[in-house]
């Protein structure tokens, strides 16, 4: 396991060996009194994280934070304060710091926050990891802060347990099917072997039992004469995906439901019974449950098929994944294409969270494809996603003039207020996506949005007609 490397720079000698001892049994720490002498170290040896007092003399805590993060960006830094200067605690998480530390410091809430911040970075290096090997494996991550994508995550998560239990996977055109099994696949014991993925509509009824099953050779006119794996074979110790599963015929049906069964089959031609280990994941647009009522198919393979069931929810349904995945998306095509493409400019932000997405992810993400590839600029805009302007406008349309009486510090706090309000809202109160609606820092909206609770929402009255 790896074992965190801890600096710890501080002026008070006592104060750094107390950190010190509590720390040193769990992780590799040193400490310095000034800035000059980490940095210097961190050239050797990069740490994972530093406790940074502010006040340190020469250089102070600041500066000291900015040349770490200019350097050592995935370094995690927690700064350490005996001063409530709340500016002061907003430039250092403006300029990237962690987190922060008012002395004095209990040894037990050092600890409790040093292994929460390396929790995070932890998760960091392991999301990753697996970005790198899905990249590698030309297989996107799967993506969502809402709540019913996180429950669809956590079901992914369960079912994966197991290396062989069929799973159904049910939802629109677009919303990431075929992520949703690929994801299965990767956290699952079958990981190291295939995934490999079928377009049941696109096999002709004919040829679907060669296609799944192989041939021997000489099996019918036309066939190779060195025979031929099918899908089974190709995808054993591994996931076979079915996807479209609902428009398999009857007889592709019997025989898929004969292999699910007891994962025996024979190649078309010869007689010699096989068995392949291979997992199967379907996936469908269409009401099986429906189509098996109406005689179009078969009930006991239905049941078989949807051992476990996961509903991919539309993009209308998780609204507050639009960003999150037009970024993502952002960051993919600009690798591709080597455009230096930044940000997605405000207002077609808004663009993108008013459209309805009828073609759900597959549409969203063709459309970044197209404006990515036509662009010049470093930031993607309105026009270039072909969309009409949504300006952002949490605000009643007329509330814009104070009524008589009220300064103008109430009614930009009033505003403020309204705007952090609606970005809780929006985000399902989710603090940390809405900071970042907001482009705000996590701690800075939540000190502000502390600041702001006794203030009224609206101190603005209607606009004169």
């Amino acid at each position: 396991m790896h074992r965190y490397t801890i600096f710890i720079v501080d002026k008070n000698s006592v104060l750094r060996e107390q950190f010190r001892k509590a720390l040193k049994k769990l992780y590799r720490v040193r400490d310095f009194g000034a800035a000059e002498e980490a940095v210097c170290a961190m050239s050797d040896r990069q740490a994972d994280l530093v406790l940074l007092e502010v006040g340190l003399p020469g250089i102070d805590g600041l500066e000291t934070l900015r040349r770490i993060k200019g350097r050592w960006p995935e370094t995690l830094v927690i700064m350490m304060t005996d001063s409530e200067d709340v500016q002061t605690v907003i430039a250092a998480m403006k300029q990237g710091a962690h987190d922060y530390l008012l002395k004095p410091i209990h040894l037990d809430s050092l600890r409790a926050r040093v292994h929460d911040a390396l929790q995070t970075l932890r998760l960091g290096h392991e999301v990753r990891a697996l970005q790198e090997r899905f990249i590698r494996e030309d297989v996107p991550c799967v993506l969502g802060a809402s709540r019913v994508m996180q429950e669809v995550m956590e079901l992914v998560t369960k079912v994966a347990q197991s290396p062989d239990t069929p799973v159904l996977i049910c939802g629109e055109t677009g919303t990431g099917k075929e992520l949703i099994a690929s994801a299965i696949h990767y956290r699952s014991p079958n990981a190291h072997g295939p995934f490999v993925p079928v377009n049941c509509a696109g096999i002709p009824a004919n040829l679907t039992e060669s296609e799944f099953f192989g041939y021997e050779p000489g099996a019918f006119t036309g066939a190779r004469a060195s025979g031929k794996k099918g899908l089974v074979e190709e995808a054993e110790n591994g996931t076979l995906f079915l996807d479209e599963v609902g428009d398999l015929g009857p007889d592709a049906q019997a025989k898929l439901l004969r292999f699910l069964e007891s994962g025996e089959y024979y190649h078309v031609g010869g007689s010699r019974k096989l068995i392949a280990r291979t997992r199967i994941i379907s996936a469908t647009n269409q009401d099986l449950a429906q189509l098996s009522r109406q005689g179009k198919f078969r009930d006991d393979l239905y049941y078989r098929l949807s051992v476990i069931k996961i509903e991919v929810p539309s993009l209308k349904a998780r609204k507050e994944d639009i960003l999150l995945l037009a970024y993502h998306f952002l960051r993919q095509f600009c690798r591709k294409f080597r455009k230096p493409v930044e940000t997605i400019a405000p207002e077609a932000e808004q663009s993108l969270l008013k459209k309805a997405w009828q073609g759900n992810i597959r549409e969203l993400r063709n459309l970044i494809e197209r404006a990515v590839l036509l662009t010049n600029r470093g930031e993607l805009g309105v026009e270039d996603l072909g969309l009409p302007v949504c300006p952002p406008s949490p605000l009643s349309e007329g509330e814009v003039f104070p009524s008589a009486g009220v300064d103008l510090t109430t009614i930009l706090d009033g505003v403020e207020k309204r705007y952090l309000d609606w970005a809780l809202e929006a985000s399902q109160g989710n603090e940390s996506k809405a900071a970042g609606l907001l482009k705000m820092n996590y701690h800075t909206f939540r000190y502000r949005r502390k600041r702001l609770e006794k203030v009224e929402p609206s101190t603005a009255v209607q606009a004169p007609e």
